[in-house]
């Protein structure tokens, strides 16, 4: 098939078809009607022989032959956005741009206001879409398909990109009037019952029970080292949800220490350091090689990196 018979502006319907997977949607996000998309979706039908997306109970789902053209076609536009990108910066101020970020509540609550005030300042009009870890998979994201990951990761795949953004450790958090505030040891820590919090890795948090120690993250496995193990009676996978259910009497979370902080003005709860030794953390940014020369995302990742220095 020669590409003069193509019509190119089809890649970036498919493109934007296989995110969505949803027409209607997808037609939105492209500025056209309906009608044009479902057209642009039945002329890609007969250019690849595929029907590509199908519908099922749970929505339109791809097909094999789209699944395998998508991180292709990712890679494909990203290069053509690198020949067409404009040589000069990237002026923020007068940008509507939307960026993706997948990250933790840990992220969201830490990074995410002082980042929220920088560009209030700097580009009022640009928004955030903020995904959980779960939204995505580390696939997607290596097709571009997320701006930025910010988390705490166990592993990573080779090909992305990524920046320490910084170090945290990690403090308990509990109730003013636990008894423990006057006797706070490892043996009343190991008496006393836990609020557990996800590590939030990607896919991390599913069917999680308190004898499944290996993935019950660093908090566990640093006890595990020394021969102990916590009662934990609530398992979340959110750190204010943690914060909040520590106010309760005979409870204690254990969480980052820049989430703990957030309730330093809680007069209901005490935030002491941990009666045992838990390795810091790093809270870590990470990208596709296929955004690493696009100047929009630069200017995010400085921006980022810049509101974390300060």
């Amino acid at each position: 098939m020669n590409l003069d018979k193509i019509d190119l502006n089809l890649l970036v319907y498919l493109d934007v078809l296989l995110r969505e997977r949803n027409v209607t949607r997808s037609a939105s996000l492209l500025g056209i009607t309906q009608p044009a998309m479902s057209n642009g979706l039945r002329r890609l039908r007969d250019t690849f022989s595929d029907p590509l997306l199908v519908r099922t109970g749970e929505g339109m789902a791809p097909t094999e032959r789209a699944q395998a053209l998508q991180p292709l076609l990712r890679q494909i536009l990203s290069s053509v956005e690198q020949v067409i990108e404009p040589s000069s910066a990237f002026d923020a101020s007068s940008s509507d741009r939307v960026f993706r970020i997948m990250t933790s509540d840990y992220g969201e609550a830490t990074l995410l206001p002082r980042l929220l005030k920088r560009l209030r300042k700097e580009a009022p009009d640009i928004v955030l879409d903020i995904l959980t870890p779960s939204d995505m998979s580390f696939t997607e994201v290596e097709q571009g398909l997320v701006d930025l990951v910010i988390n705490r990761f166990d592993t990573m795949p080779q090909s992305f990109h990524q920046k320490t953004l910084w170090r945290d450790s990690f403090s308990c958090l509990f109730a003013v009037d636990n008894p423990i505030s006057h006797d706070f040891s490892l043996e009343t820590y190991l008496q006393a019952k836990h609020v557990w919090v996800s590590k939030t890795g990607m896919g991390a948090g599913m069917g999680i029970t308190p004898k499944d120690v290996k993935r019950l993250g660093w908090v566990d496995e640093a006890l595990e080292k020394s021969g102990h193990k916590r009662q934990i009676r609530v398992f979340t996978r959110h750190y204010q949800s943690a914060a909040l259910i520590a106010e309760q009497k005979g409870l204690i979370a254990t969480i980052p220490t820049r989430a703990a902080t957030a309730q330093s003005n809680n007069p209901r709860l005490v935030i002491k350091p941990p009666p045992f030794d838990i390795p810091d953390f790093e809270l870590k940014m990470a990208w596709s090689p296929l955004l690493q020369h696009n100047v929009a995302h630069q200017w995010l990742r400085n921006l980022i990196a810049d509101v974390t220095k300060a």
